[in-house]
C-alpha cells in the first residue's frame, strides 16, 4: 500500500520535481500535500484531457481521449453544468436515506459468501456485487445486467486493451444505454437515468449521446472504485489485526466513519490525478509554465509527514478526513457520500458477521492490478 520506492526521497527534495514521461515530455510530479491541494482548486489548472500538454497515462489512452468526453474530464462551465444535473441523488441526505437498503444488500452478499465453499473469493462474492447492486438501484438499471456492464467497464478501463476491442466495447456499452433510454422514455421510474431522460433529454439540455455517456460514466464509476476499496480495505485490515479488532469491537458509528477515512488515506486506490496548466503558475518556489503537465499522486500526499503524523502507519483512530483520495475542489468525487456509506456498512458488518475471516493465500501470490488509474486486486481468497 506504500507509494513507489524513491517517492519519499523526491518528496523530501522538493514539492514539485520534473519527471520524464513515456512520450519524452517532462511534466511536474507534485510530491506534497499542500501543493496538490492548492493546484486541485486552481482555476488555471485544467482537467481537459484533449488539451495539449495533458500527461496521458499511455499512448492508447491519449489516442482515445477525444472519443468519449465525460464531465470528469471537462472544465467549468460545462463541467459544472453537467454535474449539476446529477448532484441531488448523491447528496449526503439522500445517500443516508439509502443506508437501510445498502445494509440489506451487504447482509445478503455476506450470506452468499458464507454459503460458498472455502476458500472463497471476496471480490466475486462481496466487493464486486455490493456496489454494483447499489448503483443499479440508484440509476434504475436492471440488476440482471450487472455482469454485462462490469465486463464493459473492465475492458474500457484497461489501458492495454486493443484499440479495436476498446472501440467495439464502447459502442456496445453506449448502445445498451441508448436502449435503456428508450425504455425510460416509454416507462419512467424514479432512477437517475429516468430523471435525466425526463428532465434533461426531453428539454434538449442533453442529447441522446450525452445522456448515454453520462449513464455509462455513473454506472462504471459507481462500482469500480468502491469494489477496489472494499477488497484492498479488507486486505489491509486483515494484515493489521490490532486495528481490525478495534473496528470489530466498536459500536460507535463515529469511529467506523473515521476508520473508513483512514483506509481511504492509507490504501489510496487512485494512482495520481493528472492536469495541465492553462497559465504560468508560481507555487512552491517554482514556476509551472502554461501547457505543462501535472501528475499528483494522492498516495504520496497521504504520506506527507507535515500533514499526517507517522503517515506510514495505519491508525483507524486518527482524523484523516483531509485526505485527497476522493479529490478536492470542483472535481471532488460526485459519489463520495455513497462510497463512504457503502464502506461503513461493509466494514462494520463483515468482520462482526465473520469474526474469523482470514486470508487464504500468501500476499505474494495475490494478483494486483492497475486499470484506468485505479489500483485493485483481481481475487482475494478468504476463509473462516
Amino acid at each position: 500500500m506504500d507509494p513507489p520506492p524513491g517517492f519519499a526521497a523526491l518528496q523530501a527534495e522538493a514539492p514539485l520535481v520534473r519527471v520524464r514521461h513515456w512520450d519524452g515530455s517532462t511534466p511536474w510530479l507534485v510530491t506534497r500535500y499542500d501543493e496538490q491541494r492548492a493546484l486541485l482548486v486552481d482555476r488555471r489548472v485544467s482537467a481537459d484531457i484533449t488539451r495539449s500538454g495533458y500527461p496521458h497515462r499511455t499512448p492508447a489512452v491519449r489516442k482515445r481521449a477525444s472519443r468519449v468526453h465525460t464531465f470528469l474530464n471537462m472544465d467549468d462551465p460545462e463541467h459544472a453544468r453537467q454535474r449539476r444535473m446529477v448532484n441531488t441523488p448523491f447528496t449526503s441526505h439522500r445517500v443516508e436515506s439509502m443506508r437501510p437498503a445498502i445494509q440489506r444488500i451487504v447482509d445478503d452478499a455476506i450470506e452468499d459468501l458464507i454459503a460458498r465453499p472455502k476458500p472463497a473469493d471476496l471480490v466475486e462474492a462481496l466487493a464486486l456485487p455490493v456496489p454494483s447492486m447499489v448503483i443499479c438501484q440508484l440509476l434504475g438499471v436492471p440488476v440482471a445486467d450487472q455482469e454485462f456492464f462490469q465486463r464493459c467497464s473492465r475492458t474500457l478501463a484497461n489501458g492495454s486493451t486493443a484499440d479495436e476491442t476498446h472501440q467495439e466495447t464502447q459502442i456496445e456499452f453506449l448502445s445498451y444505454l441508448d436502449h435503456l433510454i428508450d425504455e425510460k422514455l416509454a416507462v419512467p421510474d424514479d432512477g437517475i437515468l429516468s430523471q435525466l431522460v425526463t428532465e434533461r433529454l426531453r428539454t434538449g439540455e442533453l442529447s441522446r449521446r450525452e445522456t448515454a455517456i453520462m449513464g455509462m460514466l455513473l454506472l462504471a464509476a459507481g462500482h469500480q472504485t468502491t469494489t477496489n476499496m472494499i477488497a484492498l480495505g479488507t486486505l489491509t485490515l486483515l494484515r493489521h489485526p490490532d486495528q481490525l479488532e478495534a473496528l470489530r469491537e466498536t459500536d460507535d458509528p463515529t469511529f467506523v466513519a473515521a476508520a473508513v477515512e483512514e483506509l481511504f488515506r492509507y490504501v489510496t486506490i487512485v494512482e495520481g490525478r493528472r492536469r495541465v496548466a492553462l497559465e504560468d503558475i508560481e507555487i512552491g518556489g517554482l514556476v509551472i509554465q502554461a501547457g505543462e503537465g501535472l501528475i499528483m499522486p494522492a498516495d504520496l500526499a497521504h504520506r506527507d509527514p507535515s500533514v499526517f503524523e507517522n503517515p506510514d502507519q495505519l491508525d483507524l483512530g486518527r482524523s484523516s478526513r483531509r485526505h485527497l483520495a476522493l479529490g478536492f475542489g470542483p472535481h471532488q468525487c460526485l459519489g463520495q457520500h455513497l462510497a463512504r456509506t457503502e464502506l461503513q456498512v461493509v466494514f462494520s458488518t463483515l468482520f462482526r458477521r465473520i469474526p474469523t475471516l482470514a486470508l487464504a493465500a500468501d500476499i505474494a501470490a495475490l494478483s494486483f492490478r492497475s486499470t484506468g488509474g485505479l489500483r485493485g486486486v483481481t481475487e482475494l481468497p478468504v476463509t473462516w
